[in-house]
C-alpha cells in the first residue's frame, strides 16, 4: 500500500514541474471531455491553444489576449500577496465589481463634463470602493476573528446585488429605453479607458498589471515587508516571534488585493465592457485564483498564468463558435486546470512511500 511521507521543505522540481504538468494533463482531460460530447479533441484542443496565436485571426485575438489577461494578472497579484501569508481573500469578484460601480459612478456624476481630471478621479474611486470591500472582512478578522474565507466569498453575493440595483436604479442610463444598465463610458471620451496604441489592446489596465508585477516582485525580494508576508506563511509562530504584526499584515494583504480587484474591475467598466449591467462581472475574481496558483504565487510566474488563462478564455470563445462547443464545457476546462495543479501540489510537499509490512503482507 501506498502511503504519503511528508518533506521536510518542499521540492524545487516538483514546484517547478507541477504547473507544466497540470496543463498537459488538462489537455488530455479537456480531449477526453470534449470526445464525450462529439467533439473533435486534437481540433478542440488546437483551436483553443494554437489558433489564438497563429490561426488566421490572430490580428484580432492576440489583442484581446492583452485585454483579458490585464484584469487576470492584476487581481492575481493582489490575491498572491495574501496567498503567501496564509489569508485567503476568496471575494475579489465582489471587490472587482465594487471597484467598478464606484469607478463609473464618479463618471457619470460627471457627465457630460469633459475634464482631463476625470478619468484620475474614476481610477482612485476604482481602487478605495475595492478597498473598502476588502477590509470589511479585514476588519471583522481582526477584532472579532471571524473566517475571512467566508465573510470575503458571501459578500461578492452582497456586490452581485449592488450591482443589480445600481443597474436597474441609480446609475441606470436614463435614454436606455427602461433597460438596465448605464451609460456607455466608451462614448464619453473623458471617462474611456480606450487603447493607448490603437488596435493593440494595451490600455491602462494592461499597463496597470505589468506595473502590479513589477511592484509585487520588488515588494517580495527587496522589501522588509515583502520578507514578513513570506516568514507569516511558512512560520507563524516565527513570525510572531520576530515582530510582525499579525493585524496590520492582515489589513496590507487584503487591502492591496481589494484595491488592486477594485482597479481591474474600473479599467474593464471603462474600457472593454463599457457599462454597467447586472451582468457586468464574468468571474475574473475567481478566475484569478487560479492564475495565483498556477504561477506559483510569484509575479512572473502570475503574468506567464495570466496569458496561459486568457489564451483559454479566447480559445474557447473560437472553439464555441468553430465547434459549437457549450460555454459550460469550456468553464469546465479551465476549472481541470485548478484540480490538476492542487492534485500535484501533493508530491511538491509529499513523498509517495511503498509501506514496507503491507508489502510483505502482500508477499505472504
Amino acid at each position: 500500500m501506498l502511503r504519503l511521507e511528508k518533506r521536510p521543505m518542499p521540492s524545487r522540481f516538483w514546484t517547478a514541474v507541477t504547473p507544466v504538468l497540470a496543463v498537459i494533463l488538462t489537455m488530455v482531460a479537456g480531449g477526453i471531455l470534449f470526445a464525450l460530447l462529439g467533439k473533435p479533441p486534437v481540433e478542440a484542443i488546437r483551436v483553443i491553444f494554437w489558433d489564438p496565436l497563429f490561426g488566421a485571426n490572430n490580428f484580432y485575438t492576440l489583442p484581446q489576449m492583452l485585454v483579458k489577461a490585464g484584469p487576470l494578472i492584476l487581481i492575481a497579484i493582489g490575491l498572491s500577496l495574501g496567498f503567501r501569508a496564509g489569508i485567503w481573500n476568496i471575494g475579489a469578484e465582489g471587490q472587482y465589481i465594487m471597484g467598478a460601480i464606484c469607478g463609473a459612478a464618479v463618471a457619470l456624476a460627471f457627465y457630460p463634463a469633459e475634464h482631463w481630471y476625470i478619468f484620475p478621479l474614476m481610477v482612485i474611486a476604482g481602487a478605495l470602493g475595492g478597498w473598502i470591500w476588502a477590509m470589511i472582512p479585514a476588519v471583522l478578522k481582526i477584532k472579532f476573528g471571524t473566517n475571512e474565507i467566508l465573510v470575503s466569498l458571501m459578500l461578492v453575493y452582497v456586490a452581485e446585488n449592488i450591482l443589480s440595483w445600481v443597474s436597474f436604479g441609480p446609475l441606470r442610463n436614463p435614454q436606455g429605453y427602461g433597460f438596465p444598465g448605464s451609460r456607455n463610458l466608451q462614448q464619453y471620451p473623458s471617462a474611456h479607458n480606450a487603447d493607448l496604441i490603437p488596435n493593440t489592446g494595451l490600455h491602462w489596465g494592461v499597463v496597470a498589471a505589468f506595473l502590479a508585477v513589477i511592484g509585487a516582485y520588488v515588494l517580495l525580494n527587496r522589501h522588509i515587508l515583502g520578507y514578513q508576508i513570506r516568514v507569516a506563511g511558512q512560520a507563524p509562530r516565527a513570525a510572531r516571534f520576530a515582530g510582525v504584526s499579525p493585524s496590520r499584515l492582515f489589513a496590507f494583504c487584503l487591502g492591496t488585493s481589494g484595491a488592486l480587484a477594485g482597479l481591474a474591475g474600473l479599467f474593464e467598466v471603462a474600457g472593454p465592457s463599457g457599462q454597467l449591467s447586472p451582468d457586468f462581472n464574468v468571474g475574473y475574481g475567481f478566475t484569478a485564483i487560479i492564475v495565483a496558483f498556477l504561477g506559483r504565487l510569484h509575479p512572473v510566474g502570475i503574468l506567464l498564468a495570466g496569458f496561459l488563462m486568457a489564451l483559454t478564455y479566447i480559445g474557447g470563445e473560437l472553439a464555441q463558435l468553430s465547434l459549437n462547443l457549450p460555454s459550460a464545457a469550456i468553464q469546465a476546462f479551465q476549472g481541470m486546470l485548478l484540480f490538476f495543479l492542487l492534485a500535484f501540489d501533493l508530491l511538491s510537499n509529499y513523498r509517495v512511500r511503498w509501506k514496507e509490512h503491507a508489502a510483505k503482507e502482500i508477499a505472504k
